[in-house]
Order: C-alpha cells, then structure tokens, then sequence
C-alpha cells in the first residue's frame, strides 16, 4: 500500500493515499512510506551527493565519504508536517482533477500576482512620465539630480534586499508581501509633496525599500504552487504585466495631462502631483486587496478544499523542494556562496541592467530626442509595453513547450541588441526618427533571459536558504545595474545619448555569451547527476523531495535548462 503522500507511476492518477503508518521517519535504517512502484526502493540505503564530496562539519545531514545516509527529519520542509497531520485523508487523484485545480489555482493566483507587479513596474518608472510633466522643474532638478533620482530607487533596493529576503523566509509569505505592498503605494503617493532634489531623493529610496520584496516574492509563490514544467511560462505571464504597467502608465499620463491642461484643478495640483497620487494610493488599495485574499501556501489557501490542499502539495513533489523551511541552514548559505552558477547569475542581473536602469528611468525623454513632442513621448512609449508583454509570455511558453528556457530566452536579448544599433546608427533626418522609434520597441523584448533566469533561480536553486540567498544575491546584482544605468545616460551628451547607446550594446553582447555559460554549466551537472543515480549501488532516499536538500546535494534532483 502506498504511503503518505507518494505519487503513483500510472498515467491516469495520482495517488496520495495513506499508509497505516507515520510519516517518514529517517532515524532508523529503513524509511517509511516508501511506494509499490517498481522504480522506487522502499528501504534506505545511501543517498550520494552529486559531486562525491564531503560536505561540511556542520552540515544538518549525516554524511560518509560523500554520501548522504540520514536526513535530519527536524528540519524538513513544511510540505511534510502537512502531510503528517493529514495522512488517510485522500485517495487517487485523476488528470482531470488535477488540471481542475491547477486552472482552479490559477485564476485565484495569478490575477493578483499579475496586477500587483505590473504597479511594481508603473511606480518605480512613473518619475519618467512626471519627468516630462513638470516635475524636474518643480523639484528644482538640474545637471545630473533627476539621474541621481532615479538611481536612488535601487540603493533603497539594494540596502534591503538581503534582509526583505530573510523575511520571506521567515514570515508568513502572502502577509509580508501585502505589507509592502500597501506601504510603497503610500511612499510613491508622497512624491506628490516633494518640492526638492534631497525630498525626492529620500522618498525614491524608501520606495526601493518596499519594493525589494516583490520579485524573491513572486519567484517563490510561483515555485511553492506550479511545477517545474508550468514555471516558466508563469513567471513570464506575471513579469509581463511590467510591459501592461507601461501601457497603462502612457495612457494614465497622457489623460492626465491634457485634461488638466484643458480643465485646470481647482485644488491647484501640478499634473505630475495628481499622477503621483492617484498611481500610489490605487496601489495601496490593490495591497490591501492582496492581504485578504493571496495565500500564504496550499495549507491555508481559503479557495481550496481540504482535498485539495492535500493535492497542491502533492503536485509539486517531483520539483524536489517542498514548499516551505523558515530556518536558517548555514551550510545552504556557503553553499550559495561557492556555487559557480550562482556568480554567473549575478552577473547576468548586474550587467544587463545597466541598460535596463537608463532606459526604463530615460525611454520618455530617450523618444523625445528623436524630434517628437512631450505628450507624443507619453503615447508613443506604449507599444513598447506590448512588445514586452508578447515577448515574454512568448518565450515564456515556448521554453516550457520545449524544456530549453534559456536558449529560447537569447531571441528576445538579440532583437534588442538589433534595436539598440538601429537607434545608434539612425539620425533624426527624413523617416529615419521612425526607425530609431521601431529601434526602441525591439529593445523592450530585453527583459525575457532577465525573466527566464529568475524563473530559473525559482526551478534550479533548492534548499529554502540557498534558494533566498541565491535571489538575494541576483536582485542585488539587478539593484547594481539599474544604479549604475541612469549614470551613463548623461546631461552633456543629450539629446543624442550616444556613449549610453554603446553601453548598452556592449552590455548586451556580453550578457549572450553569459548564458550561454550557464546553459552548459546546468547541461554538465544534469550529466554528472544521472552518473551517480546509475552508479552500481545506488538507491534513493524515500521522502527526499520534503527534506529541503539543495540542488547539489540531492543526485534526484535535475536542472532544468
């Protein structure tokens, strides 16, 4: 009979029935709730690391010449308490059921995951729009301030990221996001009120602060509910709402504009104060909207019935990283530290959003010096919202309907790499203003490797600690580059811009041959990884998958490329 939680190998069900007997348990020589199934070995023998190495003295697991032979059962996943206190409570599960509660989580997730982070986008890049309304002359900008400005966003970030992703760890997800949700919406509306460079200076960094949360947030909702086959194009689907914020944020700006142009506030407030006011406090609400309704995981998700709970859980138990470990595991930390990849990662979010940086704080006045007016600049950026939003989900499906996110990904950073050499290459004369217009729009398909690595960071990275240390580390490196980007966009080179142009190629460039690094850094380990799993001896470890054991320690675990 199977165990707690064990996932049968028929195509036609899922079985999540329970055994007579406990949880695993893995302080004796065999484990409970091993499975009948034919490629599952129902005792413990040894669990080797995919590398054959000695893990540290400290490490919470029992370790011997490199192979894994106890799992600390103190520290296990979430996933696993749950299913102790809920074994015997559901039979087998059918596909149909379950692409009802995969559609059923969908439609109670992703519409808020979707709105929330394309306001994350519409409010850190609504000083762009407030830029060309009066704002930089209001706020007594001059010289490089409104870079410096728009670069003090990131530094809030960046102050915050690590500890903000410490607290995802810690707190309850849903009610932690909520929380800085609501709080940035309430700093952007205080915008409205600066009148100085050192008051927008202040209130910018305290909206990176509340921001820092978002992305680790969202990375990890999407792996505590979705396999890792429906990652990616999850992922894609809600970071493309950054593309519907610039869309709605043109429109919003636009009407705002010339209807106060039109009809003068009686209150007296400059367009740029109303956008401010009416962009953060909408956020606000929408915060308030996501801290009632969004779930902190599958056990306490009011939309799902008890069975249902159950199978969420069981769902995502072939992701081999459970839902959920608020401890901190030092040996994950330093194993972070030392990961190759992980470097490869930061390095990735450093440098391709240098460009990021200038042109997502600059693309208003970037379509203005292609000889266009202001109020022109606020309707003609919004296509390139749409180009993003295509893009990524785009890629985002194409890389899960063919198990190869990364090489897809390199399409969208090539058409932008195309696009910036239109721009640079154009001048303004004749047609050619149109051009470097068409140049900008492809450069919007930029963010889709950025998308795909932190869906990436979600599906390959184990281990809770690891996991948010790694996303820490890769948003630090996304904070570096937008600080610097604004910078190389500077006031003596205007309207043109050309030195920031060739940045922004070279960045690129390298960014292709970045990720090209990666893929075959994964491909590698996959390799090594089903060496071991074939290796005469060899047997898997029962309820490893709810043990919270990295990607490198665990030999089951395989990456997705």
């Amino acid at each position: 009979m199977a165990q707690v939680g064990d996932v049968k190998s028929d195509p036609e069900k899922v079985d999540v029935t329970a055994g007579a007997g406990a949880a695993p348990a893995f302080d004796e020589t065999k484990a409970r709730g091993g499975a009948d199934d034919e490629d599952e070995e129902a005792a413990v023998g040894t669990i080797t690391t995919a590398y054959g190495t000695k893990l540290p003295p400290h490490h919470p697991n029992q370790h011997q010449d490199g192979a894994l032979v106890h799992a600390d059962t103190n520290d296990a996943d979430e996933a696993l308490q749950f299913f102790q206190a809920h074994h015997g409570e559901v039979g087998a599960a059918t596909p149909a059921e379950l692409r009802r509660l995969l559609r059923k989580i969908d439609r109670n997730l992703m519409p808020l995951l979707c709105l929330v982070y394309g306001l994350n986008y519409l409010d850190k890049t609504t000083v762009s729009y407030a830029s060309i309304m009066g704002f930089k002359a209001d706020a007594h900008l001059t010289g490089q301030d409104y870079s410096w400005v728009a670069s003090m966003f990131y530094f809030g970030y960046l102050v915050w990221e690590w500890p903000t992703n410490r607290l995802l760890q810690r707190l309850p997800l849903a009610k932690w996001s909520a929380a800085n949700v609501v709080l940035w919406g309430l700093v952007l509306a205080c915008m409205a009120a600066v009148r100085s460079f050192a008051g927008a200076m202040v209130v910018r960094f305290f909206l990176g602060v509340f921001e820092a949360a978002v992305s680790p947030g969202f990375a990890l909702f999407t792996s505590q509910w979705y396999t890792v086959r429906e990652q990616g194009l999850r992922v894609g689907i809600w970071f493309s709402f950054n593309g519907w914020g610039q869309i709605l944020g043109g429109f919003v700006a636009y009407g705002i504009a010339v209807g106060t142009e039109r009809h003068p506030l009686a209150s007296g407030l400059y367009p740029w104060q109303l956008l401010f006011l009416v962009i953060g406090l909408f956020t606000a609400a929408v915060g308030g909207v996501f801290l009632w309704w969004m779930p902190d995981n599958q056990m306490n998700a009011r939309f799902l019935t008890p069975r249902e709970r159950v199978l969420a859980v069981e769902r995502i138990r072939t992701n081999q990283q459970g839902v959920g470990n608020k401890h901190f595991k030092w040996y994950q930390f330093v194993e972070a530290l030392t990961d190759p990849v992980v470097w490869a990662l930061v390095f990735y979010a450093l440098v391709a959003d240098i460009p990021n940086g200038g042109i997502s704080n600059f693309f208003s006045q970037l379509i203005v010096s292609f000889g266009f007016t202001n109020e022109q600049s606020l309707l003609l950026g919004t296509p390139g919202g749409a180009v993003e939003v295509i893009s990524l989900v785009v890629c985002g499906y194409l890389g899960d309907r063919y198990k190869n996110r990364l090489l897809i990904c390199l399409s969208g950073l090539i058409l932008s790499i195309l696009g910036m050499l239109l721009i640079t290459c154009l001048d303004n004369n004749g047609g050619h203003r149109v051009g470097r217009l068409i140049g900008y729009y492809l450069t919007q398909s930029s963010p889709t490797p950025f998308v795909a690595l932190l869906s990436l960071v979600a599906t390959n990275i184990a281990g809770w600690t690891k996991k948010t240390t790694v996303a820490a580390l890769y948003l630090i490196g996304y904070c570096v580059g937008n600080i610097i980007g604004p910078q190389v966009f500077q006031d003596k080179d205007k309207p043109q811009y050309r030195p920031a142009e060739i940045t922004i190629i070279v960045c690129w460039a390298a960014c292709v041959f970045d990720i090209l690094f990666i893929y075959l850094w994964w491909r590698r380990q996959n390799g090594l990884k089903e060496r071991k799993r074939t290796a005469p001896g060899y047997q898997k470890l029962e309820g490893q998958e709810f043990y919270d054991l990295t990607d490198r320690e665990n030999p089951e675990f395989t990456y997705s490329l």
